[in-house]
């Protein structure tokens, strides 16, 4: 008996000296043709197989690894453009879809193709829709949205060569690409003061999106906002007018809550143009009969700001470096919103929310040139997506990550702070955080700076605001830097993030 005691002993203490050790962290071996400048997508896990897009100049091919990471193939992708303008893909257990745009003389192509498990076609390519432009075009024209269940695709673009009338064209598929409706709608826009959000895709088939107005010299204010659904059995818009009170609002982040049939919009508000962020404004908007059901200001108390942004810091101040990035929806109608303290500097002078806003804002109107695609940066900044930004001159700052938790009525139930301090002269790729989702907790991956060198970290929140601030990461290989922001979570326990190595772009799997 006691011999069994003993061996059991053994065994649970091994176990605690596994799980001391953190996740387990595995590398891909470097390619000679992936440097940093390469551009990638990883589009998840099939199978027992990750596959990664890569893009070098004119090759396109997607990389097979195996769960040890090893590079089994790259599949070529020789049916691609040399020059292609964009790709999104659509992620499913059994399938990745890719969607890519390119120009061939006066015609800009929208083309997809399905691919399967070791990298293999189940489809050849094939042409969704094509149009016909005037001029040479680096951006994209159409935009791809997708439902959260991934039942639901739409494909559109918007022509806006009539400043006062632009023409949505939209195509709404379903999970197996089957076309379910094509319409055409109309949008009356005033002048060049107004502007979209961000659009989404209901589980329903709703293509849901915002419309604002900017006034002032500057356009770094939003005036008035109206909501636009465009049902699947409808051809035009509805529109409602959310009426916004005496906030003036900063950029609009939307979230359809498919489990209780709404939109809710968030944003920061403050009392003057040009003033400080007072606190967050809240819309709850029924997505069937369109219309709001409230809508609250929250106030940003003293102690809220410190636990922001520390004691030393300004209060008035504390949040004008704040962006909103994400809101997460419960079952039971709760949500939170997270926001994170992103700004930069440079030699000649110092960028504020409002020159962002001025210059820089993602959700810009377009220019009258024919037809466009609205841009959406999810970091709240005019940040690359996976490019090098090689201007020493510009230092890239991404600090604490603000975590507010609201019940169903909008009433702010907790508050919390993911600490950190994050800086980088060569690019931004390497600053702020990604997400990793074990059921329980959520996890934030991000990098400090320690002995001149980036360590990953880990951080996780759980569902009453608790936070834990696990060990760094004690098993990683030195040399490698991590770029977190653009991780993806590919399994219940396992995220892929993707890392440099002497300047060459590689992989890592982390278990949990």
């Amino acid at each position: 008996m006691k011999i069994r005691l003993f061996a059991i002993g053994l065994i649970l203490l091994a176990a605690t000296g596994i799980q001391a050790q953190g996740p387990r962290v595995v590398y891909s071996e470097p390619e000679k043709d992936d440097t940093r400048r390469t551009n990638f997508e990883i589009l998840g896990k099939l199978g027992n197989e990750f596959l990664i897009y890569k893009n070098n100049r004119s090759s396109h091919t997607i990389g097979v690894y195996d769960n040890d990471m090893k590079l089994l193939q790259n599949v070529n992708l020789d049916f691609m453009p040399d020059k292609m303008i964009n790709m999104d893909y659509i992620a499913y257990p059994d399938r990745v879809m890719l969607f890519y745009q390119y120009q061939k003389r006066r015609v800009v192509y929208c083309d997809y193709v399905v691919v399967g498990e070791n990298g293999r076609l189940l489809t050849q390519p094939a042409t969704l829709d094509t149009t016909e432009i005037n001029f040479s075009s680096n951006n994209k024209i159409y935009t791809v949205v997708n439902s959260d269940d991934k039942q639901k695709i739409m494909l559109f673009k918007v022509n806006s060569s009539d400043p006062r009338k632009f023409i949505l064209t939209s195509f709404l598929y379903n999970a197996r690409l089957e076309q379910i409706t094509r319409n055409r709608s109309e949008i009356p826009m005033q002048e060049r003061n107004e502007y979209f959000s961000d659009f989404h895709l209901s589980n329903s088939g709703e293509l849901v999106v915002a419309k604002f107005s900017r006034a002032g010299s500057n356009s770094d204010f939003i005036a008035g906002v109206t909501m636009m659904i465009k049902y699947p059995d409808s051809l035009g818009f509805s529109t409602q007018d959310v009426n916004i009170g005496k906030q003036i609002l900063d950029n609009l982040l939307m979230k359809i809550d498919n489990n209780n049939n709404r939109v809710l919009i968030s944003s920061f508000y403050s009392k003057q143009k040009r003033g400080n962020m007072e606190g967050v404004y809240i819309v709850d908007w029924d997505k069937a009969a369109n219309k709001k059901i409230m809508d609250t200001a929250i106030f940003f108390s003293d102690e809220l700001r410190v636990l922001a942004k520390g004691n030393d810091a300004n209060k008035k101040t504390a949040f004008n470096d704040f962006f909103i990035k994400n809101i997460l929806t419960r079952k039971d109608g709760g949500f939170v919103i997270i926001s994170e303290a992103l700004y930069t500097t440079s030699r000649y002078s110092n960028f504020n929310r409002w020159d962002y806003m001025g210059w820089g804002n993602p959700w810009m109107s377009p220019l009258n040139y024919g037809y466009w695609s609205p841009m959406y940066s999810p970091y709240g900044m005019p940040w690359n997506r996976y490019g090098w930004n090689n201007n020493t001159q510009n230092r890239y700052f991404a600090e604490n990550v603000l975590v507010l938790s609201f019940d169903r009525t909008g009433k702010m139930e907790w508050s919390n702070v993911i600490t950190k301090s994050q800086y980088d002269d060569e690019s931004d790729n390497l600053v702020s955080y990604g997400n990793m989702n074990t059921g329980g907790e959520v996890h934030f991956l991000f990098n400090t700076f320690e002995r001149r060198t980036f360590v990953l970290t880990d951080q996780s929140l759980d569902a009453t605001g608790k936070i834990t601030r696990y060990p760094t990461f004690k098993n990683l290989d030195k040399g490698y830097e991590f770029m977190p922001r653009f991780a993806k979570q590919v399994s219940a326990r396992q995220i892929l993030i993707p890392c440099l190595y002497r300047n060459y772009l590689c992989f890592s799997r982390v278990d949990f």
